[in-house]
């Protein structure tokens, strides 16, 4: 299974895109979308849908994992991420993907084994995992490399629990 894994903004998009073999974790492409400052949001939103888009056209991922939202104490961000977020999962629908969302604490708890891990910890076990010479950078990067890693994870349990209750 291809998986996507998304970690939202506008201003940068990280991804990361993993194959799962078994219960190998192979890396086939990471990096971010980055949009200018100072360029119209509407403008911007544009631009990372576009980008989605190609990404997902070009690597042809089955499944996309996507952090949930949270608010901080900046609403003004947090819109903005909510904006990119709708713009993703747009794509991710028009693509025909399967989507699955996760909070940073389930990501943190599937990664690290605890939901309140630092980001080193967190971009420590993301470059054992794929195998990596160094941590993904920027931080974005990393973290939508653990939201994939999260999924991959989860999606086996969920296949597990699926034929369980089969029987």
């Amino acid at each position: 299974m291809r998986i996507l894994g998304i970690d939202p903004g506008i201003a940068i998009v990280g991804f990361g895109i993993v194959d799962k073999q078994g219960s190998r974790l192979v890396p086939v492409q990471y990096g971010s979308i980055q949009t200018p400052a100072h360029t119209e949001p509407s403008l911007r939103l544009k631009q990372v849908y576009d980008a989605a888009v190609e990404l997902m056209e070009r690597y042809k991922p089955e499944a996309m994992a996507i952090e949930k939202l949270f608010f901080n104490r900046n609403v003004t961000t947090a819109f903005t991420v909510a904006e990119a977020r709708g713009v993703m999962l747009l794509a991710a629908v028009q693509q025909g993907l399967s989507i699955a969302e996760y909070t940073p604490l389930q990501v943190k708890s599937a990664i690290v084994g605890y939901g309140q891990a630092e980001k080193r910890q967190v971009q420590e076990m993301v470059r054992m995992f794929l195998g990596l010479q160094a941590a993904p950078k920027p931080d974005d990067v990393a973290d939508a490399l653990a939201i994939a890693i999260c999924h991959a994870h989860s999606s086996a349990l969920h296949q597990k629990l699926k034929e369980v209750h089969k029987r």
